[in-house]
């Protein structure tokens, strides 16, 4: 059923040479897919959101040459949204690449990036999550042809491992006892030093005793990040981060609104506790309000919000350029941030969150703390033909 301003320097850098005359390889099909995916735990809460399943939005795109490559945005498995997105990707995207040569990308991404009807409808949302699945399938087919793996495909791994940090054992709807068991075994067990703990509740204070608990039980030498979804507002914050100032927390992920660049830059001038956001912003000029302001310490891109790997590079690039870290938000839960993280020299910690890995022919795989680099040709996107056959869901 497929129907199919400037990428950036960054992203013309990064993509893959145009294939020789006489060896164009034409993209033939666009077709979209929803998965719904279980979570490990029955259901999870953070401080806005509660869900039982994964969604996994994407595109499936064929080439001339018999390959097929696979990309996909991460939802909260709601239907009528997804078939909103794989509805872009099917009558919006697709007419604009069949017939392409799927080698050409910088000029592809810029051809759906900078559509003009598209920019009138939205330059976020809807639109550019479908941006992200096409991307990554092309990128996932630029390194499937190359016959590498993607990181190895932009360039080559940088000197130290990447670093994991543990989500899944610290979510809000835990109490104490669980949040505590989890979050030990993880260090102790399973050898994460990095984990992440939701905050966001209406008193403060709980959120603090939870905290100053963990802390006891883990020690000091266990870095521990916390994350508010955008729960509070500014003086709640600020008065948080004044009892927390001895729990020595890594860092405050999306502690206000997302989009609020001068309350997050008034936070980051009264606390010592650097914030991190940006799994909720959509473009590398939104990154760049927020760098440009001080607001914010740790950079946090996403592909799947993001206009694909294409734009993440572009983001990733500002924050190295600002001498920023990245530590990317694993919004799609597959390996494309293990590759992007393994390749990118301001990256060195990522987020892990194991609910889906398992669907895929190439699981993440994380050994004493530390991803283990993917070793497939491609982006590790594919799921396993089981995932489709159980967990598919109809585009209508």
């Amino acid at each position: 059923m497929g129907r199919g301003s400037q990428a950036g320097q960054a992203a013309a850098r990064a993509a893959p040479a145009g294939p020789r005359k006489g060896n164009t390889v034409k993209i033939v099909s666009v077709d979209p897919f929803i998965l719904h995916l279980p979570l490990t735990s029955d259901s999870i809460s953070d401080s806005t959101h509660s869900i039982t399943h994964w969604g996994v939005v994407g595109a499936r795109i064929a080439t001339s040459d018999g390959l097929v490559g696979y990309g996909f945005t991460g939802t909260h498995a709601h239907l009528p949204s997804d078939r909103l997105v794989t509805s872009c990707i099917a009558h919006c995207y697709a007419p604009l690449l069949l017939g392409e040569d799927a080698g050409d990308h910088a000029r592809l991404w810029t051809k759906l990036a900078r559509n003009p009807a598209l920019q009138w409808v939205g330059r976020a949302g809807i639109t550019h999550l479908a941006l992200a699945a096409v991307d990554v399938a092309l990128w996932d087919l630029a390194a499937k042809r190359a016959g590498v793996p993607l990181w190895q495909h932009l360039g080559g791994a940088r000197p130290a491992p990447v670093e994991a940090y543990n989500t899944d054992i610290g979510w809000l709807s835990f109490d104490l006892p669980t949040l505590i068991d989890k979050s030990a075994r993880a260090v102790e067990e399973e050898g994460f030093t990095r984990i992440k703990v939701k905050v966001g509740h209406a008193d403060p204070g709980t959120d603090i005793a939870r905290l100053a608990a963990l802390r006891q039980r883990l020690g000091s030498a266990v870095r521990i990040a916390i994350d508010g979804n955008g729960k509070w507002d500014l003086p709640t914050c600020q008065r948080f981060c004044t009892l927390a100032r001895d729990l020595d927390i890594f860092w405050f992920e999306e502690p206000l609104w997302y989009d609020d660049v001068a309350g997050h830059a008034k936070l980051a001038r009264s606390t010592s506790i650097p914030v991190a956001l940006g799994e909720q912003l959509y473009t590398v000029d939104a990154f760049n309000a927020f760098v440009s302001a001080g607001a914010v310490a740790y950079v946090q891109p996403d592909v799947t919000r993001l206009g694909g790997i294409s734009e993440y590079i572009q983001v990733a690039d500002l924050a190295h350029a600002n001498r920023l870290p990245v530590a990317p938000h694993a919004g799609e839960m597959s390996q494309v941030h293990v590759h992007l993280s393994t390749w990118h020299p301001a990256s060195g910690i990522l987020e892990y969150i194991p609910w889906i890995k398992d669907q895929f022919e190439e699981p993440i795989a994380v050994r004493d703390g530390l991803f283990a680099r993917p070793q497939q040709p491609g982006a590790s996107t594919t799921p396993k033909a089981e995932a489709f056959s159980r967990f598919g869901k109809p585009l209508s």
